[in-house]
């Protein structure tokens, strides 16, 4: 294969996850024309205004920067047409974009998935991968198309998930991986014409976005499933209980031997404690109590003496 041409590329992204990518093409041969993210918002205890990830990175490495709420229309779709590009490369965007972005490139509208698609199609392929305690995951780019992550295939990595994995963990692991697999991809369209291979729709399963429900402990589920959600939520929003009325975030559990009516504390010692669930025990690791910073759980259990019996939830 020749190596082909610099490719003019516009980026879009939102995510800390979307920055390795971003940097692998601002450091590639190709072009980054515009980098386009979502307008600074608020955030933290003194709703400071604060600049995506993206942002951030890209003022850094001196890239042209669009922080516009939409580039469906308005103002963020003419500057983003202004920019000419041969290709859009798409990283945890979060915007079904559509037919008018999409036919903007001259080649193509290339997206970066945290899956191996058909597999795990989304908003959140990352935690549902660990919350489905799938062994493996890895990285996708496809060619754009109006669907939700339903485009042709264009190249793939795997990426086996760890035992101590979490959401995290696993997300920068396979956001730097998909950074070498976009430049690949990138370079494959500079090269000459690429045949995308059509996904199995029949195998697609589905990752929708975690609501706040979605984030209760419920102790009627097995104490292996619980921790899943754990590896999945942390360490940001944080799995959720309510310890004496008050809001418990657990950042990492593991589940052990134990029996007992299930929400309820069946051991405690100096180390930590254990609630039952419906199968199993679950001892959480690391906690955070409402108000209060992470703290392991001798040091939750020192301060706040949970009792054997005692609800949690």
């Amino acid at each position: 294969m020749s190596e082909g041409r610099s490719l003019r590329v516009a980026f879009l992204g939102n995510d800390a996850w979307s920055v390795p990518s971003l940097a692998a093409i601002a450091t590639s041969r190709h072009t980054v024309v515009a980098v386009v993210t979502a307008e600074a918002k608020p955030a933290g205890r003194g709703n400071v205004l604060t600049p995506t990830p993206v942002a951030t990175a890209a003022s850094e490495l001196g890239l042209p920067l669009i922080e516009v709420d939409t580039v469906k229309t308005g103002p963020g779709f003419k500057q983003l047409s202004v920019s000419a590009p041969d290709v859009l490369a798409v990283v945890a965007y979060g915007e079904i974009l559509p037919p008018n972005v999409l036919n903007l490139p001259t080649i193509a509208p290339v997206n970066l998935h945290f899956s191996l698609l058909p597999r795990l199609r989304g908003a959140a392929p990352v935690q549902t991968a660990l919350l489905a305690g799938m062994l493996k995951t890895g990285v996708t780019t496809m060619v754009m198309d109006r669907g939700l992550d339903t485009g042709p295939v264009i190249l793939q990595r795997e990426e086996r998930i760890l035992p101590e994995d979490d959401s995290g963990s696993l997300g920068a692991r396979l956001a730097d991986l998909g950074a070498g697999v976009l430049v690949e991809t990138i370079d494959m369209l500079a090269a000459g014409p690429v045949a995308p291979l059509a996904q199995d729709h029949a195998l697609a399963t589905d990752a929708p976005r975690f609501g706040p429900e979605d984030r209760v402990l419920d102790w009627s589920n097995p104490a292996a499933v619980l921790v899943n959600l754990v590896r999945a939520l942390a360490p940001e929003p944080g799995a959720t209980t309510t310890f004496r009325g008050e809001g418990l975030k657990v950042l990492r559990a593991e589940a052990v031997e134990a029996t007992g009516e299930p929400g309820t504390v069946v051991e405690v010692s100096k180390h930590g404690f254990v609630i039952a669930t419906t199968q199993g025990g679950f001892r959480p690791l690391l906690v955070a109590p409402a108000g209060r910073k992470v703290m392991a759980a001798d040091a939750f259990v020192s301060g706040y003496r949970p009792e054997i019996g005692e609800r949690v939830g």
